[in-house]
């Protein structure tokens, strides 16, 4: 089985683009595992455990939601903050063989760099990262 770690955050058509990049890698159905996360803030890794869910989060329901619909077998893991590092532990801790993050629209200059987290996980991760843009609905 393929691990892919998808890390995402509150923004819809980047998770959506994360998740259309999973489905649509060849052998999606059969071979590939998803781990979806999402860095709780500190507000709701303090909130009482009964609602302290990454499940709550509605990206991470999004692409939960779309790749079973893709029959991709998906798992869900609370990220931990700074969400760089979560990203990185995380990776380490499913034996993640890919990491597929999002990445927002930029200026030209902006294209040269990375978001901090994006730029924190490429330089850090010992697995491949791939960033992906935005798709919408």
């Amino acid at each position: 089985m393929y691990t892919i770690l998808v890390p995402v955050d509150a923004d819809e058509d980047r998770a959506r683009g994360q998740a259309a990049f999973v489905a649509e890698l060849p052998s999606a159905e059969t071979e590939i595992e998803a781990v979806i996360t999402h860095a709780l803030t500190k507000e709701e890794a303090e909130a009482p455990e009964e609602i302290r869910n990454v499940e709550r989060i509605s990206t991470v329901r999004l692409v939960r939601d779309y790749l079973k619909d893709h029959n991709v077998d998906v798992q869900l893991a609370e990220g931990q903050q700074p969400p760089a590092d979560g990203i990185v532990e995380l990776a380490d801790e499913f034996d993640a063989d890919q990491i597929v993050m999002g990445s927002r629209k930029r200026s030209p200059t902006g294209k040269a760099v990375f978001g901090s987290v994006s730029q924190q996980v490429l330089l850090e991760a010992d697995d491949p990262v791939t960033v992906v843009g935005s798709r919408e609905e």
